[in-house]
């Protein structure tokens, strides 16, 4: 199976795009390890996730949750 043909299939059974899956699977986990409480390694954590650098998980999580990583972290 190729990766479009994964894709179509994704999009027809979960109803939106493996993209979007995997964004919002990752922001999940970073709002379950902020919920560990302790210090956050923003990098090291971007890094854990897959993201490419912490600019691009930065740029997700604003996009998706609307502020910051740290604003959001200082909030919970």
């Amino acid at each position: 199976m190729n990766a479009r043909a994964l894709q179509r299939l994704v999009a027809e059974y979960v109803g939106i795009g493996p993209k979007w899956v995997i964004r919002r699977y990752r922001l999940h986990e970073v709002t379950e390890r902020l919920s560990t409480g302790g210090v956050v390694d923003w990098a090291a954590l971007a890094a854990d996730l897959g993201y490419a650098d912490q600019a691009h998980f930065t740029r997700d999580f604003k996009s998706m949750f609307g502020e910051s990583p740290t604003h959001y972290a200082e909030r919970y």
